[in-house]
């Protein structure tokens, strides 16, 4: 095995040789040279890594720097660390990795002089979620991407008018990758509230799913397939009641993409009869959860009944406006809402054997007031006992059996799932703008991160928080090398799970 020798000379310059060692005896292979001058000696040291890597085909336990010279050559050479400076790291890798990933969507295809802008918000989006000006920082310190604030704030409002085309190509990708055909979508509503108390025309106050009530906020409708990649998006004011939003989100998908026969899967606040005339009229089918509590006392007496509390027991009931009700009963809903039941129960007598103000118990259930107080409401108890356990679903989907309408359904988690990812990791809010334009065309960045968040998440099996993280470690050094004025960029080892993701993650 060579190593490199370091040895005093008469004259008292340093020598440098390749030697290796021989049945305990020491052999020069090579002489390389010596010098009394220690940028010389560094050099000299570099020459002798070079001849044995060339010579002896012996790898280095610490290889050679890699770095471009002015004719963007790749060369190798001996770090000086006593003649280097550090200038911080990067995320160089997972820059490049998200930056790829933009492109096999196709994003940097888009009409815009300032798209790489847009990109580059977009992945700072998924990585380090904060306010613009912030993203430009972290651009510039971590993925060594520069935009000027100017830059941002004249490009800001005209990306918006790339909302169709980000649409389609997000569309293109659920196509290719994951089978996506339009024939199966799943439709859910969230609220996003702003840090103002400031109200206009698409800032409303209303029903806050984010505890908000007393801040305006904006409703975003979105579709997703029936893995949770987002397919469209639709914006409406605060107040728009939910069961509005389902034939906007509807229509306007279908005219974008002449959409024939699809199947809309949502939740029970979609359910109106004007909504089932309007997916009747637009001859699309629908699944969605039925209230089942509103049903007759009678009509629920005769379905528990028929389900008789078996597990995974189902029944069909034609309806006259609604399409056929399904209904299934399930053991394990069963134990979870009688247990909560009794709690509810327990908390109700509690309240009635040692009163509290009236406003406390409006709000405890299975109460009704009387003339003299209140007292346990036993129809509402008869009815709920009589549910437990059993959920139900509306459908016009004929062609489908009872297990596959039920098993659609609930894939509908994954739109939570998408909501949850966009209000957790990608921070989506509070929102802190106040013009219209500004608003849109966050809600656009953050529809193209969570697009790509899901694409790595599906792709992976990984959750897009724990992927980040992984590859957040492996990082690029950079050191400016004085002696030879250049900067040396030294990249951590990629794990091998690490290369595993990548390589899911930009498979084609």
């Amino acid at each position: 095995m060579h190593r490199i020798r370091t040895v005093k000379t008469s004259s008292g310059a340093t020598a440098i040789q390749v030697v290796r060692y021989v049945n305990r005896k020491t052999v020069v292979d090579s002489h390389i040279g010596s010098s009394k001058n220690l940028d010389d000696i560094l050099r000299l040291k570099e020459s002798a890594y070079r001849w044995i890597e060339q010579n002896a085909k012996q790898l280095s336990l610490f290889p050679l720097a890699k770095y471009c010279d002015e004719n963007d050559v790749v060369k190798t050479s001996l770090i000086p660390l006593a003649k280097c400076r550090n200038l911080g790291f990067r995320y160089q890798l997972l820059y490049e990795t998200l930056d790829n990933l933009a492109n096999l969507f196709k994003f940097h295809l888009l009409p815009n002089r300032q798209i790489k802008l847009l990109t580059d918000l977009v992945l700072t989006r998924i990585v380090s979620p904060s306010s613009k000006l912030e993203s430009l920082k972290f651009l510039k310190r971590y993925f060594n991407a520069s935009h000027s604030y100017r830059t941002l704030s004249r490009a800001l409002p005209t990306f918006i008018t790339l909302k169709d085309e980000i649409e389609s190509k997000v569309i293109a990708i659920a196509k290719k990758h994951f089978g996506f055909n339009f024939s199966l979508v799943f439709y859910d509503l969230t609220t996003l509230y702003f840090e103002s108390f400031e109200t206009d025309e698409l800032r409303r106050i209303g029903f806050s799913k984010d505890n908000k009530a007393s801040n305006p906020q904006i409703m975003i409708g979105l579709l997703v397939n029936d893995l949770g990649f987002p397919i469209s998006y639709q914006l409406f004011a605060g107040n728009k009641f939910e069961g509005h939003t389902l034939m906007p989100s509807i229509l306007a998908l279908r005219k974008k993409h002449k959409i024939g026969q699809m199947t809309v899967v949502a939740d029970s606040a979609m359910i109106s009869d004007k909504n089932v005339e309007f997916l009747k009229s637009e001859k699309l089918n629908y699944i969605v959860a039925a209230r089942t509590a509103n049903l007759p006392i009678p009509t629920i007496e005769e379905i528990a009944k028929q389900l008789n509390q078996k597990d995974e027991a189902t029944i069909r009931i034609p309806t006259t406006s609604k399409g056929d009700l399904i209904l299934s009963f399930s053991d394990k809903r069963y134990r979870k809402e009688k247990r909560e039941m009794e709690k509810q129960l327990e908390k109700a007598n509690l309240i009635l054997k040692t009163p509290s103000k009236a406003e406390i118990i409006k709000r405890t259930k299975f109460l009704r007031g009387k003339k003299l107080g209140y007292e346990l409401n036993q129809e509402l108890i008869h009815k709920a006992n009589l549910l437990l356990g059993i959920k139900g679903y509306y459908s016009n989907c004929d062609k489908l059996t009872d297990q596959e309408i039920i098993s659609h359904y609930k894939n509908l988690w994954h739109v939570e799932q998408a909501f949850r990812i966009s209000k957790s990791d990608l921070k989506t809010r509070p929102i802190f703008h106040n013009k219209q334009q500004a608003i849109e065309t966050h809600i656009l960045i953050c529809f193209m991160a969570l697009a790509l968040a899901k694409y790595i998440e599906i792709k992976t099996k990984r959750s897009i928080k724990f992927v980040i993280n992984e590859l957040k470690e492996i990082t690029d050094a950079h050191l400016y090398d004085e002696l030879n004025n250049r900067e040396v960029i030294i990249r951590s080892e990629i794990k091998k799970d690490v290369q595993e993701f990548l390589d899911k993650i930009l498979s084609h």
